[in-house]
């Protein structure tokens, strides 16, 4: 019985997989995408979260700094592909996450997400020092965790 639910979750990690975009450079790893999607609940839970391409965007040409996480399996594709430029252009590191379902619940929406800007502050009002220094450590483990799986592709 336990065997036929691991057949199942590795067909379903198959499709998510078969789903990805060819543009879903750098993916995350399974160890990386959980800690990038805990990151991003964490970040969600204390303010320090835009969800959605506009607010992405928007934030990004605003000045703001964070991570940009992607969802590797946008149709069409067409949505998201300016986000990585943006990214790139304002050194913005980012990351694809195989699922946009997946990104959504570490978000806190129930609506599918396409992209998430993780601020290292919140936008209005202040943390208080503990949950700020948490956001950040977890926060600077994710980047450099990020910058090096970037580096390792080009």
């Amino acid at each position: 019985m336990g065997s036929d639910s691991e057949t199942e979750k590795s067909i379903k990690e198959k499709k998510k997989l078969v789903a990805l975009a060819p543009i879903a450079k750098p993916l995350a790893g399974k160890k990386l995408c959980k800690r990038t999607l805990k990151l991003v609940r964490r970040a969600s839970e204390s303010k320090c979260l835009k969800r959605g391409v506009k607010e992405v965007v928007k934030s990004i040409r605003r000045g703001n700094k964070g991570l940009c996480v992607i969802a590797g399996n946008i149709s069409p594709i067409d949505v998201i592909t300016h986000v990585p430029i943006l990214c790139e252009e304002s050194d913005i590191p980012y990351i694809y996450v195989p699922s946009k379902e997946d990104l959504a619940t570490a978000g806190v929406t129930k609506r599918p997400t396409c992209c998430v800007l993780v601020l290292t502050k919140p936008t209005k009002g202040e943390l208080d020092q503990d949950a700020q220094e948490k956001l950040q450590k977890e926060y600077q483990q994710v980047v450099s965790d990020v910058v090096e799986a970037t580096s390792s592709l080009f």
